[in-house]
């Protein structure tokens, strides 16, 4: 079992710069491929960016490619997401994710979830 908590969603303004963490516990962290996902008001989840235990970081959205970072800290059991230059599209709740295979396909691999963090982009 392993639990997920995101934290660092806020409310900010377009241009502005925010950095997302998600702490994991349970369970091996290391072991885990780990991703954000993101869900607008009434759409569906969508993928933001994934790592896997080796922090090879799989293609981002791309409608985040080049704003957004996903990194992981194994020692401190943490995955972050650096979102910079943000949009008022980027307005969402963010999901942490985890998932025992490496290169998941989809959003039905991964195994845990977080509750998610509001984030809000004022235009």
């Amino acid at each position: 079992q392993v639990q997920l908590e995101e934290s660092g969603g806020g409310l900010v303004q377009a241009g502005d710069s925010l950095r997302l963490s998600c702490a994991a516990s349970g369970s091996t962290f290391s072991s885990y491929t780990m991703a954000w996902f993101r869900q607008a008001p009434g759409k569906e989840r969508s993928f933001v960016a994934s790592i896997t235990w080796g922090s090879t970081i799989m293609p981002y959205a791309d409608s985040v490619k080049g704003r957004f970072t996903i990194s992981r800290d194994n020692g401190r059991n943490t995955v972050y997401l650096q979102m910079n230059n943000l949009k008022a599209e980027d307005t969402a709740v963010y999901y942490c994710a985890a998932a025992s295979v490496r290169f998941p396909r989809s959003s039905h691999q991964y195994d845990y979830w977080g509750r998610g963090t509001q984030v809000t982009v004022s235009s």
